[in-house]
């Protein structure tokens, strides 16, 4: 189902870099970051590359939103109910129009959770039909979650999942955007969706899409949806700028290295694990060094090669 509702492009370099032992980047704001403007129009609030925690908030995913001339469109909730109402400090300070859509790229906490913000201020929230139906099988532990991690923070948090669900692509113009919400399939979790801005040549690509940090795999996450679904459905936009789910602003070329690349090289060495006889024990130790480098290496690399041996063992 598709659904239709209401009738310079030049890169901003920051000097800000991605770095997981910098505890937050913006103390003057519940957020991780100050919003920037990627393109005109287009701003997002880059989220710590590290684990959520007690000192970014929960902040560590992109928070963005569009200035469209007719009302700005969110793209997250948000991790909390303290980041959803920073944010929308951060979009009052740079324009009038009001909030007139927020868009959940999946059922994750850092995507819903601030939800209960927007839902007071009377915004429609959407969602694909999955995430909805993750965060409400989820939702008590997801919150729990982050009340441990947040304390006092969490005040004014409480479920509240999209106020409408859609299965295909959900689609808005605004002014000079044509925003569309679009589930392309399966990839890191259930209901991710991107939101492609055509005219502009932008995607802002929720977490089908990494750069900067290592990506994690849950259990339910399938590798090889994930790299068919890019293939097929996410190359294809050949998108000029990207706007990933974790890490700066980029191209399609830096996040196809670290995602697509990184999965593919995996399961390569996964492969040649199982060929020569290996167990899960040993596959948890296979040569990742050429992705050292990205933040959160430590605490998911060895935990992704055996979500993909446990994976690959029965394909």
């Amino acid at each position: 189902m598709i659904r239709y509702v209401l009738p310079v492009l030049a890169v901003f370099a920051t000097t800000a870099q991605a770095n997981e032992n910098i505890a937050d980047q913006y103390p003057g704001s519940a957020l991780y970051s100050a919003p920037v403007e990627f393109i005109p129009g287009v701003f997002s609030a880059i989220g710590a590359t590290a684990p959520p925690t007690y000192e970014n908030s929960g902040h560590n995913n992109n928070l963005s939103f569009i200035v469209t001339g007719e009302g700005v469109v969110v793209i997250n909730g948000g991790g909390a109910y303290v980041l959803a109402a920073a944010l929308h400090d951060e979009i009052k300070a740079r324009t009038d129009e009001p909030v007139v859509l927020v868009v959940n790229e999946n059922g994750q906490g850092h995507a819903m959770l601030g939800n209960s913000y927007w839902a007071e201020k009377g915004v429609p929230i959407i969602a694909h039909e999955d995430a909805a139906a993750e965060f409400e099988d989820r939702g008590f532990q997801i919150l729990e979650a982050m009340q441990g991690l947040n304390k006092e923070k969490a005040e004014g948090t409480y479920l509240q999942g999209p106020t409408e669900t859609f299965s295909d692509a959900y689609i808005v113009e605004l002014g000079d955007f044509r925003i569309e919400v679009r589930y392309l399939g399966p990839s890191h979790s259930a209901g991710d969706v991107v939101v492609w801005l055509p005219n502009q040549e932008l995607v802002i690509a929720g977490d089908i899409a990494f750069h900067e940090r290592m990506l994690p795999l849950f259990d339910d996450t399938n590798t090889l949806d994930w790299l068919d679904t890019w293939d097929t459905a996410f190359e294809p936009l050949n998108a000029t700028y990207v706007i990933p789910g974790h890490g700066h602003p980029t191209n399609m070329d830096q996040v196809r290295l670290y995602t697509k690349g990184y999965l593919e090289y995996l399961r390569g060495k996964i492969a040649e694990h199982l060929e020569a006889g290996g167990g899960l024990a040993e596959a948890y130790y296979v040569d990742q060094s050429p992705y050292a480098h990205l933040d959160t290496f430590e605490e998911l690399a060895a935990k992704n090669a055996g979500r993909i041996y446990e994976q690959m063992e029965f394909e």
